[in-house]
């Protein structure tokens, strides 16, 4: 039996472990979204700022975009018949969840770096 798509068990693994990297640090940061008390600019900033919270936040982004990614593959594989069509739609995934991977990290290494000087 031959599959059109011959990489599940990879895919399948980077799925799963971008899940368990979006499980602590996204408790991690409801916790922080919940129990701020200033949540002022100049105090968001200044989180951000700190080296720890800057590459946790980074990490959970890239882990949110590749889990992100990975699953509007699935759906494209699963609901897209025509060939064409779906490598259109994939390249378009993978640039679009690439864009925002590169200005999500640029942000943030942006702001931490402005704050730090």
């Amino acid at each position: 039996m031959t599959t059109s798509h011959p990489h599940g068990t990879g895919h399948w693994l980077l799925q799963r472990l971008s899940a368990v990297l979006l499980l602590p640090l996204g408790l991690w940061l409801g916790y922080v979204l919940v129990t701020r008390v200033d949540l002022s600019r100049a105090a968001w900033l200044a989180f951000v700022a700190a080296p720890w919270h800057a590459g946790a936040l980074i990490v959970f982004l890239l882990a949110l975009l590749l889990h992100s990614e990975l699953g509007v593959q699935v759906i494209i594989e699963d609901y897209v018949s025509q060939g064409g069509r779906e490598r259109t739609l994939q390249a378009l995934n993978q640039a679009a969840h690439l864009v925002a991977g590169v200005i999500g990290v640029f942000a943030i290494l942006h702001i931490a770096m402005r704050a730090a000087a």
